[in-house]
């Protein structure tokens, strides 16, 4: 397993980051237990969670089989880079009330807490912003998270789903304050949904933020979809933006000349999206959410791939990227 510093951080973690979305909704707590031990096993530092994560009345369920797996010991929690995230309503279900969501200090302060509790862990190295809330100044959620680092509760700060002026509005706000910043963004990124090229990542590149893209297979559609339908597999192969795509006659063109192009060299089409982003400039790791060993074992089969030129070539001549801001929308 190859490592890097997570954006102007001297923390070194892994190319493969453990997504943990899957465990508690899909995968059973031994199961988890299992994958999260393999990911050490295979040199995976990295492990992403939420607090939301576990979904409806389970909510923080994920974040629970985290920590009933630290408490095995063995080192297992000192090993871990450990990322979650704040910003979901976490209020019972049914039952909504004020200050159960977002990003005011006083969430914050609560959600951590929460989370600590949850992890069965003291710290948490670094903890994310689920999303911008458009409600709260940064001054006031660098001060709650000022507070934080200095009670040891949390080491660094991230983001996810920011628009590229968010994070410049974000770390500006930061260095006013003499605030480290943001470290991470966690965007949407994959051979099929380039945007983030545009704005995102040359704004996290000018701020030493590291850029962990979610959904590198893009809901499937990138994992051999059309080989899996016409196997049988597609009831699984594809999930919600990603099924509605292959109803596409254009898409559906386009995922059938990438998986011809792969077949053509003996690449797996999902190993060649993860090798792909791997290669892609401020890129940290992809979030990979295994659901079996399986899965894990060809995540890690893909962070050893190097994919030569004329394949680098080819995929991007089939998903071209937008191009650089403002040139691919002015002149």
């Amino acid at each position: 397993m190859e490592y890097t510093q997570l954006g102007r951080t001297g923390l070194k973690v892994s190319r493969i980051v453990l997504g943990t979305m899957n465990f508690g909704p899909q995968t059973e707590e031994a199961d988890s237990h299992s994958i999260m031990d393999a990911a050490l096993d295979a040199g995976i530092n990295f492990f992403d969670t939420a607090n939301v994560y576990g979904w409806g009345e389970n909510k923080g369920r994920t974040e629970e089989i985290i920590g009933s797996w630290f408490a095995k010991g063995g080192g297992r929690r000192e090993k871990t880079v450990l990322a979650t995230k704040v910003y979901g309503n976490m209020a019972a279900e049914g039952e909504p009330w004020p200050n159960s969501d977002k990003l005011s200090a006083v969430n914050i302060r609560r959600a951590v807490d929460a989370s600590l509790k949850r992890l069965g862990t003291d710290y948490i190295d670094l903890y994310q912003f689920h999303h911008v809330d458009r409600s709260t100044p940064w001054d006031e959620i660098w001060q709650a998270i000022d507070i934080l680092v200095q009670q040891g509760k949390i080491v660094y700060a991230g983001s996810s789903n920011h628009a590229g002026w968010h994070i410049a509005q974000a770390n500006e706000a930061a260095a006013r304050r003499g605030s480290y910043g943001l470290v991470s963004e966690q965007c949407l990124y994959n051979l099929a949904e380039r945007r983030a090229e545009m704005e995102v990542i040359p704004a996290a590149q000018g701020y030493g933020v590291g850029i962990i893209p979610w959904s590198p297979l893009h809901g499937g559609l990138l994992g051999g979809a059309l080989r899996k339908e016409r196997e049988g597999g597609g009831s699984r192969s594809t999930s919600g933006r990603s099924a509605d795509a292959l109803k596409n006659a254009t898409v559906r063109d386009q995922i059938q000349r990438y998986e011809d192009l792969l077949a053509k060299h003996g690449i797996e089409p999902g190993e060649a999206a993860l090798a792909w982003l791997l290669t892609r400039p401020g890129v940290t790791g992809p979030i990979v959410g295994p659901r079996t060993a399986e899965q894990l074992t060809s995540a890690v089969r893909a962070s050893e791939l190097k994919l030569g030129e004329e394949v680098l070539a080819e995929l991007d001549e089939i998903f071209p990227g937008p191009g650089p801001s403002p040139e691919a929308f002015a002149w």
